[in-house]
């Protein structure tokens, strides 16, 4: 398996707790949460069982009574209800035979895609509850893992439930992208062969998706696959934007403005700001939206410059979202070839491999020696000072320096000209006028193809290159 080590570790630590587990896998859709469980344990399931999409509550049970025969139980009949077929597992896993784990002699369930069990009018959530609560709790060898891609419903109905789940999760993993680092190592394994700056290119716009990444043609070049994934109206990711949001929240109209407003924005945008929007609004829905798309992966919080006291400001991160939004505006590409060189291009290239960097700043801290020091990361821009001036990311740093970085995408090494040496003098004037800070200003830039020489590179105190983003 490539990767997720932190989330193995956890595994590994509930696996041999000795008490009883109850394990919330979440996350964006296609990123392998199922992948992670199934290949974790093998065939060492005492029951496993999945949800389906779109199907009514008697078909659910039908499947789950499947599940429940393979698995060992005798019933002839589908249960008429869930308190009827929580009720068979129960006896299913009371019974001698029944399979555990060899290490722990734990009896492990996976119900995989749990939203969708829980159809239109059924008793689904009640009777896991009571199943839970009633038995499953006290028996120290249970280890319960649930699963599903609906992120609303993962929320509401488990997470922060404040009904019969509530303080009832020992656990959850938040399952996120691969890296770039493991990007690399996923194409090595499929035999696809990219270069690193290639790597960079693609994570800009699939992001890093395992399920996007495995997709991929090995004979075909970037461009290709690009097109034949995206562009090409049979494509298996040229409806993937819209079925994203769908399959993720119920009434997914809110998401879809939130993510409009955000990509209107680099540098993201307040609450506030968001809540001015007619079709977004504010109250209860708005933080259940956002708290929606944060925990799916498609959105960062965080703080902006706490000087200057803003609050959060959310920020969209998703590359994939990022690119579509761009390719669904222009309405008249048919390939990645029509649209590089275009000036769409060009501002959606800045701000994806803008994104590729905060999504990699502890890779950029390794880089730069301080992966043991103390951070934090903020974005600012002028408030007070004409002309202004703003800074994608800052890396404040308990040892007496702060990073002020620049992200710069272009085909060959990147040349400080005189305007762009002016540019960076003003960035750090203005930031250290307005903001006084009692810290050194290191001037920071992050360029995929490296700095050409000149002697105008002296403005700058650190230069990283695409390599470093691989750490």
């Amino acid at each position: 398996m490539i990767g997720r080590a932190r989330e193995i570790d956890i595994l590994d630590s509930c696996l041999h707790s000795g008490r009883p587990e109850f394990i919330v896998v979440f996350g964006r859709r296609r990123v392998g949460k199922t992948f992670l469980i199934r290949e974790y344990f093998g065939d060492r399931f005492s029951f496993y069982a999945t949800g389906v999409a779109g199907v009514r509550t008697k078909e659910q049970l039908k499947i789950f009574h499947q599940a429940l025969k393979e698995y060992g139980s005798a019933e002839t009949a589908a249960p008429k209800d869930w308190f009827e077929a929580f009720a068979r597992l129960k006896a299913l896993l009371q019974q001698d035979k029944i399979r555990r784990d060899a290490s722990s002699g734990r009896r492990v369930l996976f119900l995989d895609e749990l939203p969708w069990m829980d159809s239109a009018k059924s008793d689904f959530k009640s009777a896991l509850d009571y199943f839970w609560n009633s038995w499953a709790s006290a028996q120290k060898d249970i280890m319960l893992i649930v699963c599903g891609s609906a992120t609303s419903w993962i929320i509401g109905n488990i997470l922060t439930d404040r009904g019969g789940f509530y303080n009832r999760v020992t656990r959850r993993i938040h399952l996120g992208p691969f890296t770039l680092q493991e990007c690399e190592a996923l194409f090595d394994q499929n035999h696809i062969v990219l270069t690193r700056k290639q790597i960079i290119e693609c994570y800009m716009v699939f992001g890093g998706i395992p399920y996007y990444l495995n997709l991929f043609d090995r004979r075909l070049s970037l461009a290709q696959n690009i097109d034949e994934l995206i562009f090409s109206t049979y494509g298996e990711l040229h409806h993937e934007y819209e079925e994203l949001f769908q399959s993720l929240f119920k009434h997914a109209e809110k998401h879809y403005a939130i993510i409009q407003a955000l990509a209107d924005k680099r540098m993201g945008i307040t609450r506030t700001e968001l809540s001015s929007h007619p079709e977004i609004g504010d109250g209860e829905p708005l933080t259940k939206a956002l708290s929606e798309l944060e925990e799916s992966g498609f959105i960062r919080k965080y703080q902006g410059h706490p000087r200057q006291k803003q609050g959060f400001l959310y920020q969209l991160t998703d590359p994939f979202i990022l690119f579509s939004l761009v390719f669904l505006k222009e309405k008249n590409l048919h390939s990645w070839q029509s649209f590089l060189h275009t000036p769409d291009y060009y501002a959606w290239r800045g701000n994806a491999f803008e994104i590729v960097c905060l999504n990699h700043v502890q890779a950029i801290k390794a880089k730069l020696g301080i992966s043991g020091v103390e951070t934090s990361e903020y974005a600012w821009r002028s408030k007070k000072i004409s002309p202004g001036a703003q800074i994608d990311l800052l890396i404040d740093r308990r040892d007496g320096i702060i990073n002020l970085c620049e992200m710069k995408y272009t085909d060959e090494a990147f040349t400080i000209d005189q305007a762009y040496e002016s540019q960076l003098m003003h960035k750090r004037e203005v930031f250290r006028q307005e903001m006084q800070p009692d810290k050194a200003l290191h001037i920071t830039l992050i360029t995929v193809s490296g700095l050409a020489k000149n002697n105008r590179n002296d403005i700058v105190q650190q230069v990283l290159n695409g390599e470093a983003l691989f750490l």
